[in-house]
């Protein structure tokens, strides 16, 4: 065959549509990426909160009341506007937040504001450069070149897990909120800013409460909060997840968490043996990670795919790569995550999915 011949045949299957369908939705994509770097702008200037709480207002008005400068707030209003997010009126020069909009966006949504998420874009695409590397050299970008990671998984899981602890979590293990009113010994593991331990730590003063994160910056911040808070029973130590259940530690734990921290560990198979060996015979290990299937066929459906392998790839995969580990990331799936369990010396294990939570799974493990 000719090479005329085959440029013939790829001609005729061409299909001029679907190609210009594909170019309309990759402009599509690369608006929606430029406007999460300004809802994230929008998120963490307090811009949204203040116009949730404003009637509409010009730019000025606007300004003043968020205390920003004027020409930064009225160029982010102007993406804002065409990106139909704020509402513009011309003849007034105003601009408003619909209510509708801002149960999304702002904080007054506790636990559904998407802003937070939009986060994530600036914060990966700040080591795009040191990914492009790792793509080329191998290796991986470590956990100290993601600046404000800890702030921004501190809100992402103030949103899934602190504000459903009491309400949805624990009640997925009957009888376990009065063993923590009675008293019992309690570990998370991967525990970052605390926010999950300290909150477990007002509800039950009974209980004691341990906390292990690989970082100091975290456990630091973990610490103050807790002393701010007056939680006395709350711990919390620089430590390699990696030596958990050696010496005295076996069998000492009633309950241990991980709240979506098992997939980006150097070893997760060594971490998971090391729960197992560090919990009681008759305890539970409370694991929240990433809802997937462990083929990347099956994800196609999930509502925030693209925006959970991008992560894992630009942060879970190469954190781990880094330390020279499996990298196993994000979307290791609930298959893979089973076996692991299995492998770790767990009995038995339930998985559960909550109606709030949609990129999560919940798995409760038993020896």
């Amino acid at each position: 065959m000719t090479i005329a011949t085959a440029e013939h045949i790829i001609n005729a299957g061409f299909d001029e549509h679907r190609a210009e369908q594909f170019a309309e939705r990759m402009v599509d994509m690369l608006n929606a990426g430029c406007t999460a770097l300004m809802i994230s702008i929008g998120h963490r200037t307090g811009l949204f909160d203040t116009l949730a709480a404003m009637a509409p207002a010009t730019s000025e008005e606007i300004a003043s009341r968020a205390g920003l400068n004027e020409r930064y707030v009225r160029e982010w209003l102007g993406a804002m506007t065409v990106s139909d997010i704020i509402r513009h009126t011309p003849e007034t020069a105003t601009y408003q937040l619909p209510s509708e909009h801002a149960i999304s966006l702002s904080r007054t949504s506790p636990a559904d504001n998407i802003a937070v998420f939009a986060q994530y874009i600036p914060l990966l695409g700040a080591v795009e450069d040191q990914i492009v590397h790792c793509f080329r050299h191998g290796g991986g970008v470590p956990y100290e070149s993601f600046h404000r990671f800890h702030e921004v998984m501190a809100e992402d899981s103030g949103q899934s897990v602190v504000a459903a602890l009491d309400t949805h979590i624990l009640p997925l293990v009957p009888g376990l909120t009065d063993r923590l009113e009675q008293g019992i010994r309690v570990l998370d593991v991967g525990c970052g800013r605390g926010k999950a331990l300290n909150r477990l730590a007002g509800l039950y003063p009974a209980s004691r409460f341990v906390g292990y994160d690989f970082s100091r910056e975290a456990v630091d911040y973990a610490r103050r909060e807790a002393s701010e808070q007056g939680h006395h029973n709350a711990t919390f130590q620089v430590r390699d997840a990696a030596t958990l259940g050696e010496g005295n530690e076996r069998g000492t734990f009633d309950l241990i968490t991980t709240f979506d921290a098992i997939h980006d560990q150097k070893d997760p198979l060594a971490v998971l043996r090391g729960i197992r060996a560090a919990l009681a015979d008759d305890g539970v290990y409370l694991a929240q990670d990433i809802k997937g299937s462990s083929h990347h066929h099956g994800d196609r459906d999930h509502p925030i795919g693209p925006m959970l392998y991008t992560v894992s790839c630009m942060h879970c995969m190469t954190v781990s790569l880094a330390q020279g580990g499996e990298g196993l990331g994000a979307m290791w799936g609930k298959e893979r995550a089973l076996d692991y369990f299995s492998k770790a010396g767990f009995g038995t294990v339930e998985v559960n999915e909550l109606a709030h939570d949609f990129q999560n799974y919940w798995y409760v493990c038993r020896p």
